[in-house]
């Protein structure tokens, strides 16, 4: 179970063992089989990252429908939300440092909610990502967030099937991978459904194929309104 201020105060969540073993290797496959090149990607990518295109597959729609994770969604968006993207993301030997920074929420704080589910094992030796906790909402007169102090940074470790959950505002960033091991990832986005006219327009340019229209409520059913 999931401590709802806690999970407010930290901004976060890490869900061990949410994806079902079972899943792993469909997933590891239908990662395998969406890579695609740097010159095949609609917008410049790091080159040392591999990508992959798997918004379309079942297994990987199942995980982005998982109950557990999307009540940690539902509480941190606290409105009707949706599934705006999922792709593959994984670091390639010597690359896949990142400086810490926020990818941001929209309109309002936490109206944007980020998840990175892992179907390696991950830790220092791969790039596991780094967070700082509690980064997301900063005190009334708190200095600006100092992306090149890693003093408070943490860096994760766990096993295949884990899934991070963040606020997009959380200051977080991906590691060195020093092994070249296997670091494969989904990364997903959940929006609040008042931005979806604003993700309509970018469809193209982010190379989303799935059908966007399913809708979820906090702690409650999903729908099919659009």
């Amino acid at each position: 179970m999931i401590d709802p201020e806690q999970l407010h105060r930290e901004g976060y969540a890490l869900l061990r063992g949410a994806i079902p073993a079972q899943w792993l290797d469909d997933l590891r496959a239908a990662f395998d089989a969406g890579v695609k090149p740097a010159d095949q990607l609609p917008v410049p990518r790091g080159a040392d990252w591999r990508h992959s295109s798997l918004d379309l597959d079942p297994h990987v729609q199942e995980v982005c429908r998982l109950p557990e994770m999307l009540a940690v969604v539902g509480e941190l968006i606290g409105e009707r939300f949706f599934l705006s993207q999922v792709e593959g993301r994984e670091p390639l030997a010597g690359g896949g440092q990142q400086t810490l920074h926020r990818d941001l929420s929209a309109q309002r704080p936490g109206d944007t909610v980020i998840a990175l589910a892992y179907f390696d094992d991950y830790g220092p030796g791969n790039g596991a990502t780094r967070i700082v906790p509690g980064s997301h909402r900063p005190a009334p007169g708190e200095p600006p967030f100092d992306f090149a102090d890693e003093s408070r940074s943490v860096q994760l470790s766990g096993s295949a099937g884990d899934i991070l959950v963040f606020d997009a505002d959380l200051v977080h960033a991906g590691s060195l991978n020093p092994t070249g091991a296997r670091r494969r990832t989904i990364l997903i986005c959940y929006f609040a459904e008042t931005l979806h006219g604003a993700h309509l327009e970018t469809v193209n340019l982010r190379s989303i194929r799935m059908d966007t229209a399913e809708r979820f409520d906090p702690a409650g059913p999903a729908t099919g309104v659009a």
